[in-house]
């Protein structure tokens, strides 16, 4: 190449870079996008607004935010190229057996009567440690006996579904105390979220944690030959995952004043969608809390805007699954260009 064609190849090059939009602003730009449209149809249709019902947008961020919470471990499961698709039965299995020892004594069928009334702490702590537990056991399988991911936390899935059925044959619990109730009520749940966003997006972006999860996912061999342990590290972030799924079955159980084996039922492949809307790449390596947080909203959005519109349940669904499909195929194309750059 001459001097010339070097000299005009930097600038274009410049320019180029200039040009391109950061993932988490590109992201945002699609939830505005999504936001007006909704807006401009409920005037068209329903003659009423999308965004100007403080009450709508305000039960639209209390459902998202247990999604949220769950997402924020899926996101680092997945930047170290794993899956997680246990995490919505872990959120059935932890709201059942934390909410039994949330249980008021004034409750006559109390799961454990000589253990009422006990302080809220107690029945979060039980959550934390069985939603730990969960992950304890999928990163070890994964890590040491080489599992693939996928077929690991399938296993949890239907076995978490199973233990939140037994554990009380299938009947609810309910007749929670007041201070654990306390977690679920006014914006409680959504503070919960932004918290924990905050601290792993800390933690991903300026602790050695996140240096470490970058790399294993990026190149797990490259990774191994920087003295980085692998299998300890990975036993470390499905633990977060699982506790993570475990405080959204708490927070569950105490804004719905009850538990039922059923709850969390297709949370995983919510978590999962708004985590590649919000850009992190399937492939592993890529991936930023941030983001996340925003495809959780676009996923609020999205759903709370079908309702809004009169969409039946069904076709929500479909929808939902041709947008994780399209966002799997922004990511292939995205780091294809990536690696051509």
């Amino acid at each position: 190449m001459s001097t010339k064609a070097a000299e005009g190849a930097a600038p274009l090059a410049t320019r180029q870079r200039r040009r391109r939009l950061p993932t988490e602003l590109s992201i945002f730009l699609v939830l505005v996008g999504i936001a007006l449209i909704y807006e401009v149809l409920g005037w068209m249709f329903i003659g009423q607004s999308f965004l100007m019902n403080s009450q709508r947008l305000t039960i639209m961020i209390l459902q998202v935010s247990v999604i949220g919470i769950i997402a924020v471990g899926v996101t680092q499961v997945i930047i170290t190229g794993g899956i997680d698709l246990s995490s919505g039965s872990v959120v059935g299995m932890t709201a059942m057996i934390a909410t039994s020892f949330a249980q008021s004594s004034t409750w006559g069928r109390a799961v454990f009567p000589s253990l009422t009334d006990l302080p809220a702490v107690v029945p979060i702590v039980v959550g934390l440690l069985i939603g730990a537990a969960a992950g304890l056991a999928n990163g070890a399988l994964i890590a040491y006996t080489k599992i693939p991911p996928f077929i690991a936390t399938l296993g949890m899935f239907v076995s978490a579904r199973g233990v939140a059925k037994w554990y009380t044959k299938g009947q609810p619990v309910s007749g929670i105390t007041e201070q654990f109730h306390f977690i679920g009520t006014k914006a409680w749940p959504v503070v919960v979220f932004l918290v924990v966003a905050l601290i792993f997006h800390i933690a991903l972006r300026y602790t050695r944690y996140g240096k470490f999860t970058y790399a294993i996912g990026a190149n797990p061999q490259a990774a191994r030959v920087s003295g980085i342990n692998i299998e300890a590290h990975l036993v470390k972030v499905y633990v977060i995952a699982g506790l993570l799924a475990g405080l959204a079955g708490i927070v569950t159980a105490a804004r719905a004043e009850t538990a039922q084996a059923s709850m969390g039922v297709g949370y995983e492949l919510d978590a999962i969608a708004a985590t590649v809307i919000g850009g992190t790449s399937l492939t592993g390596g890529v991936g930023r809390i941030t983001g996340t947080v925003i495809g959780t909203i676009i996923l609020g959005v999205m759903t709370s805007g079908f309702t809004f519109l009169r969409i039946d349940a069904y076709y929500q669904e479909i929808v939902k699954g041709f947008i994780i499909v399209a966002a799997v195929v922004i990511d292939v194309y995205r780091q294809k260009k990536r690696r051509k750059h």
